[in-house]
């Protein structure tokens, strides 16, 4: 052969090597970006809008440092109309299976170590959480070639149960995840709340966070080792060539309140009582993982195929009332209109309004490219607001469809794919219900289910009390009324039962459990008006 032809050839074969390693992915990559106990209000990006339609901007938009969730933001599609169910493990089931926790009948968070149901509760709720022989979205994902990664909170199930390791569910690699619901602490120095003697922690009662004694005794907070631990095994799926999907579940910013020193500076001179300040860091510090996932896919070369989602798990629990100030059970100051941690929405984590159950969505393709194959499958609009009401569930069925996967038939999913929100578009074919079913205490708000459709919501208490202003009913219309002030339920009977109809048909058709009447030890279920 002569040199000439040699040189060709040697060519050509330096070139097809080099379209093979840079072939574009079968599959594109999907980050669940996951944040405990944040608020729609708890971040500098304003989800809540004017009476156009345009994004307006309220005085916790200015106290909160989210600039990564404003640079994602720009790069998608924000939601300020997503709904999850008010506490922890019940939405953290609903992502994992695509069902209300009416259907899975996790309906309150999980204990660690007994059933949590309450003195009324349901005696037949789902207190054992997930099990290996359910069907979860990281089980499908990893039978479609993906290399599924869990990090950070878990909150699955109890200590003792199975699902309390992430891998019994699909998961190939767990990081921090267990049974807790909040870390011992977030500081490396106090071990992140293991034991620092050396002692192995007691299989019962302990709260330190699992799987990172690298860190132990160090000055890294705890986000940041989560963030240091994600990077790393996004960056092993990519050197092997293959597809991952990230659920990365920050621990922020649950409480204990402790404060990142890395942000402190930034509120000290705030008007906001210490543990609100403490929070702000917390809520910076994840902010900061965010942005930190987002360069790294960019010098992974890998942001255009990977697609995100970013979102709260209930509503806020941020501390900005100061110890000691009377308030009226939701989380409202007495006498003021001002909400403490979700103004001027009303109520807060575990409550039956809206500041219980809206939390901040984002969903964005990390690098947008219109000619993107993976974009072109599911467009997203860049630097829109969708106002159209979804939920937690909805995402398992559209990141099915786009990875070419299906749930089996026998489970049921009550989710609805998000492709036409996406684009910024209304989906008619969307029906506006979300039902959140609450039949427990006590978690501020007790033994309630709430149901919307449309501007309609409707809140039923099973036991009336001071906190259901002694009724049965609570009846809101949200377009007039969206800080739910006035109670219509006496006012407009036929819009009362019309919703209450939709209601108890909802939990029939979900198989829904109840709580218990004390004194008879009977099943109580909601009634018409």
């Amino acid at each position: 052969m002569n040199p000439l032809m040699r040189n060709i050839l040697l060519s050509l074969f330096l070139c097809a090597a080099c379209a093979s390693t840079h072939a574009a992915p079968a599959q594109p990559n999907v980050i669940i970006f996951l944040v405990d106990d944040m608020g729609v209000m708890d971040t500098s990006v304003p989800f809540l809008t004017d009476d156009a339609g345009k994004p307006k901007r309220y005085p916790l938009n200015d106290y909160f440092r989210t600039p990564n969730m404003e640079r994602l933001a720009a790069r998608g599609i924000r939601f300020n109309n997503f709904c999850a169910m008010s506490v922890c493990s019940p939405t953290r089931i609903s992502i994992m299976t695509g069902q209300n926790a009416a259907r899975h009948r996790t309906t309150n968070w999980i204990s660690p170590d007994n059933n949590n149901a309450g003195p009324q509760g349901p005696p037949d709720w789902n207190w054992q959480g997930m099990k290996k022989t359910d069907v979860a979205l990281p089980r499908l994902m990893q039978a479609n070639g993906y290399r599924t990664i869990h990090v950070g909170k878990g909150h699955f199930a109890p200590r003792e149960f199975e699902g309390a390791d992430p891998r019994t569910i699909g998961f190939d690699i767990n990081v921090a995840g267990a049974s807790i619901g909040a870390p011992g602490s977030y500081y490396g120095k106090q071990n992140f709340g293991n034991p620092v003697d050396g002692k192995v922690a007691k299989k019962k009662g302990g709260s330190g966070v699992p799987g990172l004694e690298k860190y132990h005794g160090t000055d890294t907070f705890l986000t940041e080792a989560l963030t240091i631990e994600a990077k790393s095994h996004v960056a092993d799926a990519v050197k092997e060539s293959k597809p991952f999907f990230l659920y990365f579940a920050s621990y922020a910013v649950h409480a204990p309140f402790n404060s990142d020193p890395r942000y402190a500076a930034h509120y000290q001179d705030s008007d906001k009582p210490a543990p609100a300040q403490a929070f702000a860091t917390l809520i910076e510090g994840m902010d900061k993982a965010l942005g930190d996932l987002l360069d790294q896919l960019d010098a992974l070369g890998v942001a255009e195929n990977t697609l995100i989602f970013f979102l709260g798990d209930n509503g806020s629990d941020a501390p900005m009332v100061a110890p000691g100030t009377k308030t009226a059970g939701d989380g409202q100051k007495l006498g003021a209109h001002i909400v403490a941690c979700a103004a001027p929405l009303r109520g807060k984590k575990g409550s039956h309004y809206e500041g219980g159950t809206r939390v901040p969505f984002i969903a964005a393709w990390a690098k947008p490219n219109a000619g993107n194959a993976f974009q072109k499958r599911l467009p997203i609009s860049a630097g829109a607001i969708q106002s159209q009401q979804a939920a937690v569930y909805d995402m398992f069925p559209t990141i099915l469809a786009l990875t070419g996967k299906s749930a089996p038939a026998n489970h049921p999913v009550d989710g609805a794919r998000l492709d036409t929100l996406l684009t910024g578009k209304r989906d008619a074919s969307r029906e506006e219900i979300f039902l959140m079913h609450y039949p427990h205490s006590p978690h501020r708000s007790d033994y309630f289910t709430t149901y919307r459709i449309g501007d309609w919501k409707v809140i039923y208490h099973y036991f009336p009390s001071e906190v259901s202003e002694g009724s049965h009913y609570q009846l809101f219309n949200l377009k007039a009324d969206p800080f739910e002030q006035k109670n219509l339920a006496a006012t407009e009977p036929a819009a009362l039962k019309r919703l209450m109809q939709g209601l108890i048909s909802g939990l029939e058709k979900q198989k829904a459990v109840y709580p218990v009447d004390k004194d008879t030890k009977q099943l109580v279920k909601p009634k018409l008006p």
